[in-house]
């Protein structure tokens, strides 16, 4: 691939490491000031893992734009 879409490819990993680093600060954080469960422990929670999973989508249609034209021309 080129280094352009190795530049794509290293900055979706990082833009996904940063975001679940994110969750795991946000759910601790909750966990500490909120030990008992409450609605916007959960909604704090559910916020911090949405971002993930917004992140790995987006890293997955990077993977797609990057992947699929080399692999269909291997076909």
């Amino acid at each position: 691939i080129s280094r352009a879409e190795w530049l794509a490819i290293v900055l979706a990993i990082t833009v996904v490491a940063t975001a679940e680093v994110v969750n795991t600060a946000v759910e601790s954080v909750t966990d500490l000031a909120s030990p008992q469960w409450h609605e916007l422990a959960r909604a704090a929670k559910d916020a911090g893992a949405g971002a993930v999973l917004l992140a790995s989508a987006g890293a997955a249609v990077v993977g797609l734009i990057v992947f699929l034209p080399h692999i269909l021309d291997m076909l």
